[in-house]
């Protein structure tokens, strides 16, 4: 019998710390509109001074320091000799187990934001409709290349 302990007991891999940067700018860029239109609100001096604001900053400024930070600890994988493991979500969590012999091909994908900070996501497809492919994104471009050469090999090695 196998003494190893269950995957889903083994610490997690964190992501890369460029992620958290890289949250960090979608977040600000999505919190631009509401910061411009309060300031906005103040330069018209349809309120009191600093009655939008000033509120309306200090939350941004807020949730552009926390919540990427706590997306990035919420979220994280383990990869043993057969199986991948990753976790995310900070409310509803989802912790999901790939065996490498249901993948049926791999990618790794960058867009202009993670290009700009060295990142990649892994993507492992499966077979099936329903939850096909498992992406780990917040990788070191390296890494995921790496992680899906590993994985390539594995499946390579275990189809014949």
């Amino acid at each position: 019998m196998d003494d190893a302990p269950p995957l889903a007991d083994e610490p997690l891999t964190p992501l890369d710390p460029g992620y958290v940067r890289m949250l960090r700018l979608l977040t600000g860029l999505a919190l631009a509109v509401p910061v411009i239109a309060a300031s906005a609100l103040e330069w018209a001096q349809l309120l009191p001074p600093g009655a939008v604001a000033v509120p309306v900053v200090l939350a941004a400024a807020w949730l552009v320091l926390r919540l990427p930070l706590r997306r990035w600890r919420a979220r994280g994988y383990h990869q043993s000799a057969d199986r991948l493991r990753v976790v995310r979500g900070l409310w509803w969590r989802r912790d999901i187990t790939v065996p490498f012999g249901r993948v049926q091909h791999l990618d790794v994908t960058q867009g202009p934001l993670e290009r700009l900070f060295g990142l990649g996501t892994l993507v492992l497809h499966t077979a099936g409709n329903h939850n096909s492919s498992v992406a780990l994104p917040g990788l070191a471009h390296p890494q995921a290349l790496t992680m899906r050469d590993a994985i390539r090999a594995h499946v390579a090695l275990h189809s014949r």
